[in-house]
């Protein structure tokens, strides 16, 4: 089951660390490993997981793998899931200056002069 899937790999937070910075384009592991300050086994371990979820796919470069989110349709949700959680987490600031959710936040366009 899909929904399964993806609840399973967005169930840790290092593999939500990994997506959300794939979100910004593709990623080695080495790489991924020195910027989210994890260790290069548990990235590989986490990107395993990933891609038996169906959420990331391997690609060979030569000697390098390159990891990407597997779809688009798949990177679009997983913005819009980015934006709702930030939208309804009232510790975060809403990422929309054009937001009309009420009550998201004070300096959006959702205020109403009441």
């Amino acid at each position: 089951d899909v929904m399964h899937r993806l609840g399973r790999a967005m169930s840790d937070p290092s593999r939500s660390r990994i997506l959300l910075h794939l979100l910004d384009g593709p990623g080695y592991p080495a790489q991924l490993a020195r910027d989210l300050d994890l260790s290069r086994t548990n990235v590989s371990n986490h990107l395993a997981c990933l891609r038996g979820c169906g959420i990331v796919v391997a690609v060979p470069e030569g000697r390098r793998t390159r990891y990407e989110i597997a779809d688009p349709h798949l990177t679009r949700a997983l913005h819009s899931l980015v934006e709702v959680v930030l939208a309804v987490d009232e510790g975060d600031a809403c990422t929309s200056e054009d937001c009309d959710v009420p009550g998201c936040c004070a300096d959006c366009g959702s205020t109403d002069a009441s």
